[in-house]
């Protein structure tokens, strides 16, 4: 079980149970491989954006008023607003929340 598998079965298994626990593991395994895809391509997306969007991104997603991430970078609201709308843009988030179940999955968010 430790190594990966799915379920244990007595010998000899019943047709029945066989066939229930191979399509569960299928479904499980076709769950799993859509799950690695979705972060490859979030990483992607992640990977588009500049440096100084990502540490726009991470500060955002931390919670982070704009006029906090603008001192904290030393530039001016107004490009903050500019880079955190670039940021919603190249990783394809429809709203705030969406961005930080983003930065979630990528592991941007460890720090309160």
């Amino acid at each position: 079980m430790k190594a990966g598998a799915f379920e244990f079965l007595t010998k000899p298994p019943k047709d029945r149970r066989l066939i229930d626990a191979v399509r569960r593991a299928i479904t499980q395994s076709a769950a799993t491989l859509e799950q690695a895809a979705e972060l490859r391509r979030l990483r992607a997306r992640y990977a588009r954006l500049t440096p100084r969007q990502r540490e726009v991104m991470t500060l955002v997603t931390q919670g982070m008023l704009n006029k906090q991430v603008a001192a904290e970078l030393g530039t001016t609201e107004i490009m903050v607003k500019v880079h955190r709308r670039h940021v919603m843009a190249k990783m394809e988030a429809d709203s705030l929340p969406d961005l930080v179940r983003m930065a979630d999955r990528l592991g941007l968010r460890s720090q309160p």
